[in-house]
């Protein structure tokens, strides 16, 4: 097992990774309070009897959230709060995510607008929740206008890392994840980067000594961050390094139909290509970073959405400061840039062309 923590002064948490650490749920978290659950139908077979079990008389409750992104509305999040009422869970609770990052993303929210907010856990059970969002505290739900629009900074207690519980992930999630792992050694870490491109064929074996290696990674690259800039006003920002594009790829195209990792890739792409065109990257430093997201078996070409319908959601976007698009680009393998000045609107629509028709 390996432990990381996230340094936060009195709110710093642990992260725990490794092999069949939901048998250690109670004593690795020091749960002593009530809990109550939330994950969905897919997971609920495979491992909510054994979190139920290990809770034992802690346990207050469980909700069952329809399964994908899909669902992450304002709907749902209504019903699981009824649930939790319904439950009885006192402010001194704890509300448990087990699950992906849809799971996850609206558990969190929950736990921040419940009584004013309650404690959090986080048991991500998917390569993308394990490695981006169980860490940093960001909770949302959808709305049909943006994704994660409406949500809330709200930092869990601990994140339990099973890494078993990725041998039980669809091959196609299991790749979307692997999009956020790339990130990391494309903003920050260009050693790492480089053990990507050769360990990616391990990774997609899931062998667990690369898993754990690449999720402990990620996750150290992260909760540095997030210790630094906690609520994203600067260097937190470079972690949405592909996401401003696959926001819009995600919107556009309709929630859970394009996975949020897959979305991601391609708009990594498209963020890095601009990158180039702007020469704040070399073309060996664009194809590195393209023919490792392809390696990842993951998309390269972007769907066909109306320029216009790029300019209305990238000027949605959260991260718009100014009227301006925050764009986060590459400098190099390793580094990345926040960017609030102007992009010529010719090279960026040239980017999204050439991602769209394919490189």
């Amino acid at each position: 097992m390996k432990q990381l923590s996230v340094e936060l002064g009195p709110r710093s948490y642990p992260i725990f990774i490794g092999p069949g650490l939901l048998e250690q749920l109670v004593p690795l978290l020091q749960l002593q309070r009530h809990v109550f659950v939330i994950s969905n139908p897919t997971l609920a077979p495979l491992y909510l009897d054994q979190v139920l079990t290990s809770l034992g008389e802690r346990c207050q409750g469980h909700f069952l959230m329809p399964d994908g992104e899909q669902y992450k509305t304002l709907d749902t999040y209504a019903q699981a709060l009824d649930a939790v009422m319904a439950s009885g869970l006192h402010r001194d609770g704890i509300i448990l995510a087990l699950g992906g990052g849809v799971v996850g993303d609206l558990a969190g929210f929950v736990a921040a607008s419940y009584q004013r907010g309650v404690s959090f856990i986080q048991v991500p059970t998917t390569l993308l929740a394990q490695v981006d969002s169980s860490v940093g505290g960001k909770t949302a739900v959808n709305h049909p206008r943006g994704k994660n629009m409406i949500g809330a900074f709200h930092q869990p207690e601990g994140v339990l890392i099973d890494t078993r519980t990725l041998l039980t992930l669809p091959d196609r999630e299991y790749r979307a994840g692997l999009a956020e792992v790339i990130k990391y050694g494309v903003i920050d870490d260009a050693d790492f980067f480089t053990w990507l491109e050769h360990s990616m064929p391990a990774l997609l074996a899931r062998d667990e000594a690369a898993l754990q290696h690449a999720i402990a990674s990620s996750c150290a690259i992260k909760a540095r961050i997030v210790a630094a800039d906690e609520r994203e006003q600067g260097q937190r920002a470079l972690l949405n390094f592909g996401h401003t594009f696959g926001h819009v790829i995600e919107t556009h195209e309709g929630y859970g139909n394009w996975l949020h990792g897959e979305a991601v890739a391609t708009g990594m792409i498209i963020a890095s290509h601009l990158a180039y065109a702007m020469q704040w990257c070399t073309a060996s430093e664009f194809r590195r970073i393209q023919q490792l997201i392809a390696a990842a078996g993951l998309p390269t070409q972007a769907p066909a959405i109306p320029w216009a319908a790029w300019e209305e959601n990238l000027h949605r976007d959260k991260k718009v400061q100014g009227g301006q698009v925050r764009f986060i680009l590459p400098t190099a393998i390793g580094q990345a840039r926040i960017t609030t000045e102007p992009v010529p609107a010719e090279l960026l629509q040239a980017s999204i062309t050439l991602v769209t028709t394919g490189l």
